[in-house]
């Protein structure tokens, strides 16, 4: 198994994308460009692929301690860190207030005692 292999395997795992993981690496202060990183998640016959060295995924690695850990004089939960990204990857739902009132508005207009058709589609022949 390559690098390649292991930090593809992570950052799926982890439910990354490109720009959380180069501001992983800039919490060890390495920088990395979001084209560098593709380059490491292509296809082994792909013309810009590029070989995962150990400096990256040993950088990679070290930053993401500090992301899910913390320093010592900050400590964070792990847990907290990785289920706080999944409520963010979530959008919350819009609301428009004026297609509600209308909504509402309407519903109240409807006769209640009226049950609805179903309509049955005839083949023709």
């Amino acid at each position: 198994m390559t690098n390649n292999d292991i930090f593809k395997k992570l950052r799926v795992a982890l439910k990354f994308r490109d720009d959380e993981i180069v501001e992983i690496l800039q919490l060890v202060d390495f920088k990395i460009s979001k084209s560098e990183l593709g380059a490491f998640f292509r296809n082994e016959e792909h013309p810009n692929y590029m070989e995962c060295g150990d400096q990256v995924l040993r950088n990679f690695l070290n930053g993401l301690v500090i992301h899910l850990r913390g320093t010592k004089e900050n400590p964070k939960n792990p847990g907290d860190v990785l289920s706080g990204k999944t409520k963010v990857a979530e959008k919350p739902a819009k609301k428009f207030n004026v297609r509600e009132d209308f909504k509402s508005k309407q519903l109240k207009k409807v006769d209640k005692a009226i049950t609805p058709v179903k309509y049955k589609n005839k083949k023709k022949s």
